[in-house]
């Protein structure tokens, strides 16, 4: 079955030797993070039948850690296989209204991914506001993370509620894509998913033998139009990421949408899969 990884990036140096990424060297029992080509990231979608995976630039306070013109290179290499996300200055509005238009209109991206946490703002904050228009004018969705946070940042942005219900009841015709499942707020987003349309959440960070049995019944009932596969690769892999899948009982139809159809339905994906 062919799959869609909706939660990647292929990450740079400078990306890489963050200090909040300390959390994860150790849970890793790492030194330090090994350059990455971009060969190893196609070759790591191979292993687990990823047909398509979109990677996300990365920026925060102190600038780009993946710079939107590096990951449009590394999907120029990749055309069929990777597909971009834009990152942008929040500190800058209008600045980072016109860099997302950039990136949809000249650079064929498909979407925009803020961090909040590297931001230390939650989603309703007003500098995001001008970027949900756009998202809405440009029909693109808006990704974020939800839940706690890994690295060595506050968790307080990634709470659900309220902060992203405001966003979605101010902006009922964006696209929300929700990272990360929310634990350990996961009930929360189960319920704005089921309360908004335009509300959908990915498994990015989670292997699938860890997802929490309320999510997963949510997955096999009445969420299964609203839930998509991603890993956060390079931390995990598709491959580990998927491992013990069957188990879940989610049968063929609600597996095909969990792992293809979702994710390219809402991030248009159809040039690139059909």
């Amino acid at each position: 079955m062919r799959v869609i990884d909706v939660w990647m990036q292929h990450p740079t140096r400078r990306f890489l030797e963050q200090p909040f990424l300390a959390s994860l060297l150790r849970w890793t029992r790492q030194d330090a993070f090994p350059d990455i080509p971009l060969s190893a990231t196609i070759e790591a979608m191979d292993q687990a039948d990823v047909a398509v995976g979109l990677v996300a630039a990365w920026w925060g306070p102190h600038g780009a850690l993946i710079d939107n013109d590096e990951v449009a290179s590394f999907v120029r290499q990749h055309p069929r296989r990777l597909c971009g996300l834009a990152s942008v200055d929040l500190a800058r509005p209008m600045a980072a209204v016109r860099e997302l238009r950039r990136c949809v209109r000249e650079l064929g991206f498909h979407g925009l991914r803020i961090v909040p946490w590297l931001w230390g703002l939650p989603p309703d904050d007003r500098r995001y506001y001008p970027l949900y228009v756009e998202c809405i004018e440009l029909d693109v969705p808006f990704c974020l993370q939800v839940g706690h946070t890994g690295p060595l940042m506050t968790s307080e942005p990634g709470r659900p509620i309220p902060y992203l219900e405001h966003v979605a009841l101010e902006f009922p015709d964006l696209r929300i894509v929700a990272g990360h499942i929310g634990a350990p707020w996961t009930q929360e987003i189960i319920l704005l998913a089921r309360k908004f349309p335009n509300l959908y959440v990915d498994t990015s960070a989670y292997k699938a033998t860890r997802f929490p049995a309320d999510f997963v019944e949510f997955m096999r009932g009445g969420g299964a139009k609203k839930v998509m596969f991603g890993t956060n690769y390079p931390m995990l892999t598709a491959a580990a990421c998927l491992e013990g899948l069957e188990s879940l009982g989610l049968g063929d139809d609600a597996e095909k949408l969990f792992l293809f159809e979702n994710a390219r339905r809402v991030f248009k994906l159809d040039d690139l899969t059909g």
